[in-house]
Formats: C-alpha cells, sequence, structure tokens
C-alpha cells in the first residue's frame, strides 16, 4: 500500500506542477485551484507514506521520480526539451531510485 500512496503523491505533485507553469503566476483560477489541491493532495499522501518509510527515502524516490515525470510533461506539453546533459540527469536519478528501491535495507517492501 505505501508504494501506492507514494505513486498517487508523486503524480499528484506533477499535476500540480504542470498546473502552476499553466496559471501564469496564480492570474488563471482554473490552473491555480488544480495547484492547491494537487499539492494538497500530494502532501497528504507523501504524509501516509511517511508511517512505514523513512523520510529521506520517500523524498528521495518522490522527488526523483517527480522531476523526471515533470520534463516529460513540460517536453509534451510546454515543448521544453531536455537537451543531452538533462538526458543523462535524469537517468541517473532513475539508477538511483532504482538502487534505493532494489537493495536498500531501509525501504519497507
Amino acid at each position: 500500500m505505501v508504494y501506492l500512496y507514494l505513486s498517487i503523491a508523486i503524480v499528484a505533485e506533477v499535476i500540480g506542477t504542470s498546473a502552476l507553469k499553466a496559471s501564469e503566476e496564480f492570474t488563471k483560477l482554473g490552473p491555480s485551484l488544480i495547484v492547491i489541491v494537487g499539492y494538497g493532495t500530494a502532501f497528504y499522501f507523501l504524509s501516509l507514506v511517511l508511517k512505514t518509510m523513512p523520510v529521506g527515502i520517500a523524498y528521495a524516490i518522490w522527488s526523483g521520480v517527480g522531476v523526471t515525470l515533470i520534463v516529460i510533461v513540460g517536453a509534451i506539453m510546454f515543448k521544453q526539451v531536455p537537451d543531452i546533459a538533462a538526458i543523462i540527469g535524469m537517468a541517473m536519478i532513475i539508477a538511483g531510485v532504482v538502487v534505493i528501491n532494489v537493495f536498500s535495507k531501509t525501504v519497507s517492501h
């Protein structure tokens, strides 16, 4: 269940961040409301994750996967295509998340 909650937190954060760009500095009501709901949902589900997963591990996974997803969303929705250095960096982030999940004894499986 912890990974389901973490996945919900990540997706909600990505939705909130995407809407933050679309809100144009909170001048558009619809995207601004999505930001508030997205971040509220993200932090609520992250708090549930923290009941069973160490904060450092949860945050590493949440932020690493979130960064990667938001770059993909940015490329698709906002035409902000990453360069090769950014792609390599994201690959390293993904590798780090995999190492944490596969090899760390601090992650509850």
